[in-house]
């Protein structure tokens, strides 16, 4: 059980639904929302202005229906101030991407943010996004370690939850979507999982993938060349349950609705105790179509259809299969 300030737990519980598991929107997408929202014919006149206004209508439209929402401190802020009163606020530390010129994929923070300038701004919570192959080159991932331990050393002082999103790879495949990256996907994201567990690094809350990729699933994909069986792949869930005993929620990367939707009853039914989700693509994505065809206008109607339905049934895919963090944390004297 890990013990946590009162402070951090009332921010988590801000962060939470009425029966303590996490129901959070991300959408702290910088760099590829700003391609996605430029690809019109001409672009946008005012770019930043653009990804504002559309991070607004998300927010405003989207939040009464979650915990909570992801934000950047670039382009989110005006989403931040538009969210319902009564959603939890999380913001992004780092940097977009990363530089690919560089081995690695090294991580940056924003230049004009600390943990305290976060909290200063009304977040409940700090966000890191961390790519990490627990196989990598010894140096690398020492580098990695210690960039961690600061900003979990910097969320303790300030009394801030921590939330590490971990994106796993593989430095010698960069098809991360291929059937080879899918064989040791379950050892790259659970060996990850188990690191920074750790009491040194001060995380709170991790933000993982699921450990299979469910399109390589039997029964799952649309190729007979499966890598996992079902209960290979239930028994994969259930090594990642218990290769923390910090509460873990689950990101959407990218898939559809729908798929991640069943990749969660999945993960219920193989045993996994999951604290529920950060989800972003797949709740919101094709409103950005919408808004590049017809402004925010457009993009809302899509929300306020599509994107609300999207929500709720994730929400009531939720109400049977996450876990309350509750008995994970313990109040410190």
């Amino acid at each position: 059980m890990k013990k946590i300030s009162q402070d951090k737990l009332n921010h988590i519980k801000q962060l939470s639904t009425e029966k303590e598991y996490i129901s959070a929107l991300a959408i702290d997408q910088r760099g590829s929302l700003k391609r996605m929202i430029n690809s019109a014919e001409g672009g946008v006149d005012d770019i930043q202005a653009a990804v504002e206004e559309f991070k607004v209508g998300i927010s405003e439209e989207l939040t009464p229906y979650a915990s909570s929402i992801l934000l950047d401190p670039e382009y989110g802020l005006p989403g931040a101030e538009a969210r319902d009163s009564s959603a939890g606020l999380l913001l992004a530390y780092e940097k977009t991407g990363y530089d690919a010129d560089e081995p690695g994929r090294l991580p940056d923070l924003i230049d004009e943010m600390s943990v305290k300038k976060i909290k200063e701004l009304g977040a409940d919570a700090v966000k890191f996004l961390l790519y990490y192959d627990v196989d990598e080159e010894g140096s690398v991932n020492e580098w990695k370690h210690r960039f961690t331990e600061r900003i979990g050393s910097e969320c303790e002082a300030e009394g801030i939850p921590f939330f590490l999103e971990i994106v796993s790879y593989d430095a010698n495949n960069d098809d991360a979507k291929g059937k080879e990256y899918a064989k040791v996907k379950p050892h790259k994201v659970n060996e990850a999982m188990k690191e920074f567990s750790k009491d040194r690094y001060n995380v709170d809350v991790l933000k993982v993938e699921v450990p299979v990729n469910m399109h390589y699933v039997e029964g799952f994909g649309d190729s007979d060349e499966f890598v996992y069986t079902q209960e290979e792949a239930k028994e994969h869930f259930r090594a990642q349950d218990e290769s923390t005993d910090l509460p873990y929620i689950y990101l959407s990367a990218g898939v559809s609705a729908q798929l991640f939707n069943e990749t969660l009853e999945f993960a219920h039914k193989a045993g996994a105790k999951f604290n529920g989700v950060l989800c972003g693509r797949a709740t919101w994505k094709y409103s950005v179509d919408a808004y590049v065809e017809g402004g925010d206008s457009q993009s809302r109607e899509w929300l306020k259809d599509k994107g609300v339905q999207n929500i709720t049934a994730l929400n009531e895919v939720l109400e049977r299969t996450a876990t309350p963090w509750t008995d994970l944390f313990e109040v410190k004297e």
